[in-house]
């Protein structure tokens, strides 16, 4: 069943683009290249065994918590758009 100027299959289109937009986005921030052998941030040496757990780190595990939660506030994007705009 059609539902206007949207196409049968929008809200599924929608959401296939919200989860391949978070797919690329974690890809690009997994490690690359060799391990460090100390901190990028506050250059505390990265034990051996985190550097073989997690080829290519480059944060200690403190400054990688910091990281994560750095991270997990960011919202992204809202696709969705308010109310209002759509009744426009």
């Amino acid at each position: 069943m059609a539902t206007g100027w949207a196409g049968d299959t929008a809200v599924q289109d929608q959401i296939d683009a919200t989860i391949d937009d978070a797919v690329k986005r974690a890809r690009s921030h997994l490690p690359k290249g060799p391990s460090l052998e100390r901190c990028e941030a506050c250059d505390q040496p990265i034990p051996e065994a985190r550097r073989k757990a997690v080829p290519g780190v480059r944060l200690c595990v403190t400054c990688q918590e910091q990281a994560d939660r750095d991270e997990a506030s960011f919202s992204g994007y809202n696709r969705r758009g308010s109310k209002d705009s759509q009744l426009r």
